[in-house]
């Protein structure tokens, strides 16, 4: 074997050995880039169908999108979406929401919801424990259609304001009460 021949081969070995790492890493960067993409494109179309929230999100020191969430249950349901968080403009973090409910419930449905973030003390929460529990700590408050169309921004006072948008499917039922937000590693 010539030396060209036997050096190719060793560069064709090293190539393959870091091929995993390099792959997994390529998977990685393009799941935070989709993240990030799916979560700003969500924010915009909540932003041009519901103006409050564009208005609330104006006032917010930050804002976590879940573009996409999957709810499904029969008896005993769950539910799974990942999404970002943007803060200053620029995306800061990687999140999943999960939930476990049981009850009466039959159905699947997607759909989206955007957290708004009005204070430093609340967004702080979303990282000091385990996992941040929705109905547990700052107090959070579900905007419909309805209820946005009657709210402005000097009448809010609460840490979170969220917005269910992207509904589809068919589920009775659709709440973020013992949901639980965690931090992903998307990198």
């Amino acid at each position: 074997m010539s030396k060209r021949t036997s050096l190719g081969i060793l560069l064709g070995a090293l190539i393959a050995l870091g091929c995993p790492s390099a792959m997994a890493a390529e998977k990685a960067k393009s799941k935070a880039a989709k993240l990030n993409s799916d979560s700003r494109a969500a924010l915009s179309k909540l932003y041009a169908k519901v103006p409050a929230a564009k208005a609330v999100g104006e006032k917010s020191v930050a804002v976590l999108v879940f573009p996409s969430i999957t709810k499904a249950g029969l008896g005993i349901g769950g539910q799974y979406g990942e999404g970002a968080l943007i803060k200053g403009g620029k995306t800061v973090g990687y999140y999943n929401t999960a939930g476990v409910s049981s009850g009466l419930q039959i159905g699947a449905q997607k759909y989206g919801y955007a957290m708004f973030f009005m204070n430093e003390r609340a967004l702080a929460q979303l990282n000091k424990t385990e996992g941040f529990e929705v109905g547990v700590g700052p107090s959070v408050v579900v905007m419909d259609e309805g209820k946005a169309k009657s709210t402005t921004t000097t009448s809010m006072k609460d840490d979170i304001y969220a917005f269910i948008f992207s509904q589809s499917g068919l589920m009775a039922g659709l709440g973020l009460q013992g949901n639980k937000i965690t931090k992903i590693d998307a990198k």
